[in-house]
């Protein structure tokens, strides 16, 4: 089949980059002081036998990370850096991952390397038989498995455009069989860009033949992982292939497929039977070492270069028949793998034609590529210094490989817990989502973005579906719960046929309207709001009542966010969100409006900025707690009081800029929830029921909340809220909060706890 031509075409052109990614990164668990721990798997983590994306491997200490199959490079990479924080967060602090593929220090006594304490005792029996037939240490080693599979619209469309396989899954198979013997041709040129194994750590070797260290790749010589020399398979056609790796198994020099560590392994499906009948449906790369630069072991970088390379090669010419070919990059590897990280590899001619090459190809197909991208590998080539086993084992002169390596490790370890309510990969999205996936994934809970913009999940467990919109927004609710609450006046008049307290007021639908019913609410406090919005927005509150002026500012503010405003009595007392869920409340949260403590020498615009300073605020729902604003509504708060934001505060004064208490416009959230005996918490449960929700948060303004709920005007309900911000009670200004996401998700998948 001549590849090379087909590739030629120009209809193929917009289909070349499309591809199936996934990357499998394993890694042991670390002291921070860079040493192997002699913990367990973490608890927190669930059963690894069915986690999706966070197992062991060999060792009880080896993680591996899983990502899902990813539709592209930067998708790819966004799961999995949040899986990478999500089991640096699910640790014990004082763990970390190492970044290097040579395990750190091992134990003195093999057998004190601890075999992974699986459930299923054949998985078990299958690590003993490794470490007998291989010995502990070498499978201590850890690396990247790179899965790839060309678009099927490429594929798809190449298998039109020819007549010579009249089958497609015959077609692909030969895609891939020539790829992959292409590839084992040239992985000595992938060991020199991407070896990153110079030198072992002690014990490693103990009482084995070792290379002469510093070489490029350990792990990708024949000093590493690898079967036992009497292993040999045909990549010539997959049946040929499947025949071999049979042969091997009945011969008991393999004790079953899955022990076959080849550069590349074919997948037709979840097992090596599915090939067979399913052919070959994608690849996986299983010689990249960890990329000690890349916080996730593999940089987007590489998958970029790796995608090109695995296209170019499928258009270069094979220049001799399968064996020959593949058993003669199999000895340059091996040559390649042993030279000194700073050496010029003896293949650098070769190295160099192959890269310019590929250059040619990505510009004669018109393919867009990062800036950069091949000049920076053709400098590699140019020099070793640049290369990663090159820059690791330079830095390493200075101090030791082990120090680098620690330096590296805490270093993705702060950056992990540096903002622990946020999730690497996917912090465009509103926080309480995060937080979600968060959970989720670390539960072992399937989880697809359908749509980030607008924070919808696709959430499984086996045929077990759940679709979750910003968090907490399920299937549980009606379709008419989140119209009902979206409109306050309703909400209101449910609220109050139910016999709860709910404030008085009138409903206008324009500001002449509004202002001309001004003579009612004079002389009283008030609130002014709008009919149908959230998080706080347009909302005015003047406690002992508003001038004319003042009033009419409110409403101008109140209309411009709904096209109906509400002007309601104001209840005195403190505000409280209980949130509500499945008929319990989960968390009760004091939610002060936002404001400023002075210090008798800075302005109260200067207090403002000082306090949005806090790490914990930020913008947009990003954040547990969101900058304080200077608008209009903190202008008018503040003119109230007889303040501009120019005026200097008096030591220790409390300035408040806002009367409402959101914590979206600024306010600090503290936990109470402890604090409430359960007569306020059946109030808010049957109220949540009243309104017919599952999730809920319903505020009530309290005055004395040791005074029994069932005394007269103990409490007043203000507003009952679907679809509530969880993160300002999982993350609040004061106390510990409840972990309300985990509730929604035992709400949804109660076989998972």
């Amino acid at each position: 089949m001549n590849f090379k031509t087909l590739l030629e075409n120009k209809e193929l052109q917009p289909y070349l980059l499309k591809a199936r990614y996934g990357v499998e990164r394993e890694g042991q668990r670390v002291t921070l002081a860079g040493d192997l721990v002699d913990t367990l798997h973490p608890t927190t983590l669930g059963n690894r036998k069915y986690h999706p994306y966070i197992q062991t491997d060999f060792a009880e200490t080896q993680l591996e990370l899983i990502t899902p199959v990813a539709q592209s490079i930067s998708e790819l990479f966004d799961f999995l850096t949040a899986i990478h924080e999500v089991a640096y967060r699910s640790m014990n602090p004082e763990e970390m991952i190492w970044p290097l593929s040579m395990p750190p220090m091992l134990p003195e006594k093999e057998e004190d390397i601890l075999i992974a304490q699986l459930d299923n005792f054949e998985d078990v029996l299958y690590r003993r038989y490794l470490a007998k037939s291989y010995g502990r240490r070498k499978q201590m080693v850890s690396g990247i498995h790179y899965n790839f599979e060309f678009s099927d619209e490429l594929l798809q469309k190449m298998f039109a455009l020819q007549s010579e396989i009249k089958e497609y899954t015959a077609f692909k198979t030969a895609v891939y069989l020539k790829v992959t013997r292409n590839y084992l041709h040239y992985s000595w040129l992938v060991t020199y860009l991407f070896g990153a194994t110079p030198v072992s750590e002690a014990r490693y070797f103990e009482g084995d033949e070792r290379p002469n260290e510093p070489v490029r790749s350990i792990r990708n010589s024949s000093h590493g992982y690898k079967n036992h020399p009497d292993v040999k398979v045909s990549y010539e056609s997959l049946e040929q292939y499947i025949v071999d790796l049979e042969r091997m198994v009945n011969e008991g020099k393999l004790s079953e497929e899955k022990e076959f560590y080849s550069v590349v392994r074919f997948r037709g499906g979840k097992k090596m039977a599915d090939l067979a009948e399913a052919g070959i449906r994608y690849i996986e790369l299983r010689n990249l070492d960890l990329n000690p630069f890349a916080p996730c072991g593999i940089s987007e970088e590489q998958a970029e270069f790796l995608h090109l390379f695995l296209l170019f090669l499928l258009w270069k010419e094979e220049e001799a028949p399968a064996h020959i070919w593949v058993t003669d990059g199999e000895r340059k590897n091996e040559e390649v793998a042993l030279e000194h990280p700073l050496q010029a590899t003896r293949y650098q001619e070769e190295a160099l034609e192959t890269l310019i090459a590929l250059q040619a190809f990505i510009e004669e197909q018109g393919l867009r590529v990062s800036d950069g991208l091949m000049g920076t590998y053709i400098e590699m080539v140019k020099t070793p210094a640049e290369t990663v086993a090159g820059k690791l084992y330079t830095q390493s002169q200075k101090t030791s490989q082990k120090e680098v390596a620690t330096k590296i490790a805490l270093e993705n370890h702060a950056r992990a817990w540096a903002k622990p309510y946020q999730l690497a990969g996917f912090t465009q999205m509103e926080l309480s989502t995060q937080i979600f996936m968060f959970d989720a994934i670390q539960k072992g809970i399937q989880v697809e973005v359908l749509d980030d913009r607008d924070q919808f999940l696709k959430l499984s467990v086996g045929n077990h579906v759940e679709y979750v919109k910003n968090a907490n927004m399920t299937s549980k609710d009606s379709y008419i719960v989140p119209l009902l609450m979206a409109n306050k006046t309703v909400t209101k008049k449910v609220l109050d046929q139910a016999g709860f307290r709910v404030p008085k007021g009138r409903e206008f639908s324009s500001l002449e309207e509004a202002v001309t019913a001004y003579p009612e609410f004079a002389g009283q406090g008030i609130v002014v709001k709008p009919k149908s919005t959230n998080y706080g927005i347009g909302i005015s509150i003047f406690k002992e009542g508003a001038s004319l002026e003042d009033y009419q500012a409110a409403l101008r503010v109140a209309f411009e966010a709904d096209e109906d405003v509400l002007v309601e009595e104001f209840f005195s007392g403190t505000e409280y969100r209980f949130f509500v869920i499945d008929g319990k409340v989960k968390g009760i949260l004091l939610r002060v409006p936002a404001n400023v403590k002075g210090d008798g020498e800075r302005t109260i615009e200067a207090l403002v900025a000082e306090k949005n300073r806090d790490p914990l605020r930020g913008t947009n729902h990003r954040s547990p707690l969101e900058k304080i604003q200077l608008g209009d509504l903190e202008k008018i708060a503040l003119k109230s009081q007889g303040y501009d934001i120019t005026d200097v505060p008096a030591k220790d004064e409390i300035v408040y800029l806002r009367d409402n208490s959101n914590i979206s416009s600024g306010g600090d959230s503290i936990e109470v929830t402890e604090m409430f005996n359960e007569d306020y918490k059946e109030v808010a449960v049957k109220a949540v029921k009243a309104l017919g929700a599952v999730i809920c948060g319903i505020d009530l303004i309290i005055p004395d909340h040791t005074i029994p709920a069932s005394e007269k005007d103990a409490y007043g309900i203000i507003e009952g809220n679907f679809n509530p911000a969880m993160m300002m009670h999982i993350y609040p200004h004061k106390g510990i909060g409840p972990r309300l996401t985990m509730d929604v998700l035992e709400l949804l998948f109660p076989e998972m706890f």
